[in-house]
C-alpha cells in the first residue's frame, strides 16, 4: 500500500527505524502500527506490543461491521496506544468509545504532491495514449466500487456507483461530449450502467500508483459520489493535480473542501447537486482557475512533507527513537 511507502518515509524522516512487513514477525516489546485496522479488531487477542492503527472510516449508524469494530475499541481501549483519524467526524466516533483521547490523533490522508505535478504528459499526449477525443469534456472517477475483485457487477453502495451513474446522466445534458475515465478494479456495475445510457467511457487499470498523475491530467473535473469514506484519497490528488473537485459530504472532503473556494460539496445521495455544481464548474472556467489554484494551496498544506511535526507528535511515547 502507498500509504505505507509513505509513512515509511516519514520515519525516516523523524530517525525512527522501521521496516515494512506483510508477515507475522515477533513483534514483542516493539511498537507496531497496522495499516488494516481489521487485522486487529476483527479478532482481538491481547498482544506483546505496542499498538497502533488508522481509523479512516465506517459509519456506526448503517454499518454493523464498524459497530463490532468500535465496540472492540471500547472494550480494550486501555490496551491500544495509538489511533489515527482522518476527519473530524471519524475523531468523535473513536472517542465515542471512551479511549482517552490523548491516544487519538486527527492526520488526514496525505498527498505526495511531487507525484502528481511533475508528470511530464500532457493532456493531449494521455489522451491520445488512451484514446480519448481531445474535444471532450473529461471527468474522472478512480476508486474501487463494485463487490468482489473480479468484474464488479454488484455495486459497493458505500461508494455511491449509483449516485456517480445518475450525476452523469443528468450532466450529459447540460455538458457536450461528456466523457468519462475510471480506474481501478471491480468497475463492472459503473461501466454498464454508463453502456446502458450511452456515455462514452475508458476504464484502465493501474499497475503502477506512481502513473495516478498522468490519469489525472486527462481530466477536466473529478467527481466523488460516496456516502462514506475516511479520505478519500482522490480530494488532495485532484487539488494536487490542478483538477477541479466535486464531492459529497464525506470524509475529508467534508473537512478539507471549503464550498465554492476550492471545490464544491453536494449532500449524500443527490446527484443533482452533484451534477449541479459540475456543470457550474465546466462552464465558468474563471471559477474553474480560482478552485485549482486554491487546491494547490490546500494541497500544498497537507502534503505527506507537511504532515512530518503531526506524524512526531503521533509517535512521540509511542516509539522511542
Amino acid at each position: 500500500m502507498w500509504d505505507a511507502i509513505e509513512l515509511d518515509r516519514i520515519c525516516q524522516k523523524l530517525g525512527i527505524k522501521s521496516i515494512r512487513t506483510r508477515k507475522n514477525l515477533s513483534l514483542r516489546n516493539q511498537s507496531v502500527f497496522y495499516i488494516d485496522r481489521r487485522r486487529i479488531l476483527k479478532d482481538w487477542k491481547r498482544k506483546n506490543h505496542r499498538v497502533a492503527f488508522p481509523y479512516y472510516h465506517g459509519n456506526p449508524a448503517n454499518d454493523e461491521e464498524s459497530r463490532e469494530m468500535l465496540t472492540t475499541i471500547a472494550n480494550h481501549h486501555r490496551e491500544i496506544d495509538r489511533i489515527q483519524v482522518t476527519n473530524r467526524q471519524m475523531k468523535g466516533y473513536i472517542l465515542d468509545t471512551g479511549i482517552d483521547p490523548k491516544k487519538v490523533f486527527l492526520i488526514p490522508i496525505g498527498v505526495n504532491c511531487s507525484l502528481l505535478q511533475n508528470s511530464d504528459i500532457t493532456k493531449n499526449r494521455i489522451r491520445n495514449e488512451l484514446g480519448i477525443p481531445l474535444s471532450a469534456i473529461v471527468v474522472g472517477s478512480f476508486q474501487k466500487d463494485g463487490n468482489g475483485w473480479e468484474d464488479g457487477l454488484t455495486p459497493k453502495l458505500i461508494k455511491g456507483p449509483d449516485t456517480l451513474i445518475e450525476t452523469l446522466k443528468i450532466l450529459r445534458h447540460d455538458v457536450q461530449e461528456l466523457f468519462v475515465l475510471l480506474t481501478g478494479p471491480a468497475r463492472g456495475y459503473v461501466k454498464k450502467g454508463l453502456e446502458e445510457a450511452e456515455i462514452p467511457y475508458k476504464h484502465v487499470l493501474l499497475d503502477d500508483y506512481a502513473r495516478i498523475g498522468d490519469y489525472y491530467h486527462a481530466l477536466d473535473l473529478y467527481i466523488i459520489s460516496s456516502r462514506d469514506e475516511g479520505g478519500p484519497k482522490a480530494v488532495l490528488e485532484s487539488m494536487a493535480s490542478g483538477i477541479p473537485l466535486v464531492s459529497t459530504r464525506v470524509g475529508q472532503a467534508t473537512d478539507l473542501i471549503i464550498e465554492g473556494e476550492n471545490g464544491f460539496l453536494a449532500e449524500i445521495d443527490r446527484p443533482d447537486e452533484l451534477a449541479h455544481h459540475a456543470s457550474t464548474i465546466l462552464h465558468d472556467s474563471d471559477l474553474a482557475k480560482r478552485l485549482i489554484k486554491s487546491g494547490y494551496m490546500t494541497a500544498e498544506i497537507n502534503d505527506y512533507d507537511n504532515q512530518v511535526p503531526l506524524w512526531k507528535s503521533f509517535f512521540n511515547d509511542f516509539v522511542n527513537w
